[in-house]
């Protein structure tokens, strides 16, 4: 769903970082005419996410790079796969290596990361989303792999959705007073989230009407107890509570177990570890 030139304006700006003006070792070395074949390798396990990404790297380099994938997105793999293979001029091959296996590791990354996640609270009904943690320029591309891990997104940028977060709430005053601002100037479909950091401020979302309520930094048992407080009025069913904050590996099903509609954890796009995967050129260039 991520429009082309998003993706392409992403690998341009890359491809400049690294080529610079000329990749003076591999024009030494070898003629534009002269082509070659690489290999991906799985080094480890994971999920495999931004193949499109990683091809395009190479055929905006060359037209006549010839891509070939053997996994889809979100498909997961084991060490020692091959998992896709590049025909192309070699100096292609050696321009494009590090810009498409650096695309290509961080989002496997964030894609395997995600779906141990959301493999940890299976069967508990709540649901885990990403936060706006991501890197500068590369939002879009971290919160697709969040999805192909099975993950869900959080909001994408400022305009797509109400949020008054702590700051927001102790410049303005008080959370009754910024949600009755809100509501008088923002439309009926726009979705409004308040961040709550204790049981009294989760009152106060809940009374003032907010439809979805963060529970900010909470511990499991406030949790529990915001959950209870929270499904003990039937005016409340609608409403949906996120846990957010101190959220681990170690603790996300527990705090699952509370109840929680959806879990979100900015470490699933700042605190990832790229996934193992190697470029290898197998066949040697051809003399043409």
């Amino acid at each position: 769903m991520i429009p082309q030139f998003t993706i392409d304006e992403v690998i341009l700006r890359a491809l400049k970082e690294d080529i610079g003006c000329c990749d003076i070792s591999s024009a030494a070395l070898f003629s534009p005419e002269q082509r070659g074949e690489a290999i991906l390798l799985a080094k480890g396990s994971g999920v495999f996410c931004g193949g499109g990404v990683f091809a395009r790297v190479f055929t905006l380099l060359e037209q006549s790079a010839l891509v070939t994938l053997r996994k889809d997105d979100g498909e997961r793999f084991e060490s020692g796969e091959i998992l896709a293979k590049i025909e192309a001029p070699v100096t292609v091959l050696l321009q494009g290596e590090r810009t498409a296996l650096n695309i290509l590791q961080h989002l496997s990354g964030i894609a395997g990361m995600t779906a141990d996640i959301v493999q940890r609270v299976e069967g508990t009904g709540a649901r885990i989303s990403d936060t706006r943690k991501t890197l500068p320029g590369l939002r879009a591309l971290q919160k697709y792999a969040v999805t192909c891990g099975g993950g869900r997104n959080h909001r994408f940028n400022l305009s797509d959705g109400v949020m008054l977060k702590n700051n927001h709430i102790d410049a303005c005053g008080s959370i009754s007073k910024a949600v009755e601002i809100l509501r008088a100037r923002i439309g009926h479909m726009v979705k409004l989230e308040v961040e709550a950091r204790d049981l009294e401020e989760l009152r106060q979302a809940l009374e003032a009407g907010a439809d979805i309520i963060m529970l900010d930094n909470m511990s499991v048992e406030e949790t529990r107890r915001a959950v209870e407080l929270t499904r003990a009025d039937a005016r409340n069913a609608g409403v949906l509570l996120e846990a957010s904050g101190d959220v681990t590996a170690e603790n996300v099903r527990e705090v699952a177990l509370t109840g929680v509609d959806i879990i979100s954890l900015g470490a699933l796009t700042h605190s990832v570890k790229a996934a193992n995967i190697s470029f290898r050129i197998v066949r040697p260039p051809t003399q043409q």
